[in-house]
């Protein structure tokens, strides 16, 4: 820099720059002085936008360093970088003015390793692999109605946000228990063991605090793979592998992989996904319930007419047997009273024994025809009754349902005093700014229209 002379005497006051001008001084020198440049390091944070731009950095164990790659020079490569993957780039250092950052405008990659972390993630997954850790057969079905779900994830991640909005909306009736955990860090691996070890005393059939835990997932957000890696402990993984209950691991996005992955019963691709996989949908369970209640209705209307004809063929038989039985003995006792050419008492005796048996079997005829049909219509007031419990269970969440529909309708709102402001285009005014002298408004209100004008 120069400095300026007056007729005073010289300026020793520095030049001002302003804040772009300075950026391409930076990048003129930078330019000058290193481009072209190749630099060899490990892919962190690797994305591609929808416009085919790549964005990522590269870094090794103390620095890193910002990297753009544009869709010409992206279409190009032959491999798809992934984090981790120590790779060789070609390009232009510059400075990026909109944020003032040192940028690596990339012309070309090539790969150059598969980087620290990657190859130690290979290593443990073959070691693991080797074990049978990822053994199919070791894989456990999910339930598709937990008596309870368990959750493993930090506090303030968003992936605790969306499985808790997901099951809410999907299984509200389920509950939910949650062991907070570290879920990125140095520290974070023990957490999530610790975490996943408190969970597991919850899957007893004894536990006080909530029904069984019959199902766990472990949720993380997507990163980089440094960001993951604490789902690579070979620690975690092992007591991933002892645990009591199906383990569904949603960590990162659908391309990220880590070694709980390998190891859980289920992998989902995302936090969502493993909320969604954890139980079925209490929507579809009603419309099984619903369908099966059709069956049942079906099934006692037709074991009750089977019943009813049975009872009816009984009843025919029953007073068909005893006409005959009775024709039978009557005709006996007259063969009888023939025979012996008894005294007409005696007959006259026998007649009325006849006739009090006859009686008693007409009686028990009746009592078995009395007791069917009791039977019967117990049967059919337990049915009347189960279908009016449905009926109302049925009506009550409808009216809750709309009780929450009115909670949040707009015009109770005005009713309480509120008006709703709009020009004559009907667009809505919320802002003082947006008001002009002699501007036409309308004035909304619970009762109807109510036309203004600005004064000032």
């Amino acid at each position: 820099m120069e400095s300026r002379l007056m007729a005073s005497g010289p300026d020793l006051t520095p030049r001002a720059w302003t804040v772009s001008a300075l950026c391409r001084a930076v990048a003129d020198t930078l330019d000058a002085r290193f481009n072209p440049v190749t630099v060899r390091g490990e892919v962190s944070g690797f994305s591609r936008a929808a416009s085919g731009h790549c964005y990522f950095s590269l870094k090794d164990e103390s620095g890193q360093i910002r990297c753009a790659m544009f869709r010409r020079a992206a279409s190009l490569m032959d491999f798809s970088p992934r984090d981790g993957e120590l790779v060789e780039v070609r390009g232009r250092l510059g400075v990026y003015e909109a944020r003032g950052d040192l940028q690596l405008v990339v012309e070309s990659m090539e790969r150059a390793g598969q980087g620290a972390l990657f190859e130690q993630f290979l290593r443990l997954k073959a070691k693991l692999e080797g074990e049978g850790l990822f053994d199919p057969a070791h894989k456990r079905e999910l339930s598709s109605q937990p008596r309870a779900i368990g959750v493993v994830t930090s506090l303030g991640a968003a992936a605790w946000h969306d499985v808790v909005t997901a099951l809410q909306r999907r299984v509200p009736h389920i509950p939910v228990l949650m062991a907070p955990a570290l879920v990125q860090g140095v520290g974070a691996a023990p957490t999530l063991v610790q975490a996943l070890q408190q969970m597991y005393a919850l899957t007893a059939e004894d536990n006080p605090l909530s029904p069984p835990v019959d199902v766990i997932l472990l949720v993380r957000g997507g990163g980089s793979m440094e960001d993951l890696w604490a789902f690579n402990d070979e620690q975690l993984a092992r007591v991933i592998a002892s645990s009591p209950v199906p383990v569904v691991s949603g960590v990162g996005h659908e391309t990220d992989f880590t070694i709980a992955d390998f190891v859980a019963d289920v992998r989902a691709p995302t936090p969502t996904a493993a909320a969604e996989m954890a139980a079925t949908e209490r929507g579809v369970g009603l419309q099984a319930l619903t369908v099966l209640e059709h069956r049942l209705t079906r099934g006692l209307l037709r074991q009750q007419d089977r019943q009813a004809q049975q009872l009816d063929s009984l009843a025919s038989r029953l007073s068909v047997g005893l006409a005959r039985q009775q024709e039978r003995r009557t005709q006996r006792l007259n063969a009888v009273a023939t025979r012996l050419s008894r005294p007409q008492a005696l007959l006259g005796q026998h007649q009325q024994w006849l006739d009090r048996l006859a009686h008693r079997l007409q009686a028990g005829a009746h009592n078995q025809l009395t007791g069917s049909r009791h039977r019967l219509e117990r049967q059919q007031d337990r049915l009347d009754f189960s279908r009016e419990q449905q009926i109302r269970q049925r009506s009550e969440r409808l009216e809750r349902l709309a009780l929450r529909l009115s909670s949040v309708d707009p015009h109770r709102v005005l009713d309480r005093g509120y008006a709703w402001l709009s020009d004559d285009q009907g667009q809505a005014l919320t802002q003082a700014a947006q008001f002009q002298p002699g501007q036409s408004v309308q004035a909304t209100l619970s009762d109807g229209v109510v036309p203004l004008v600005v004064k000032d």
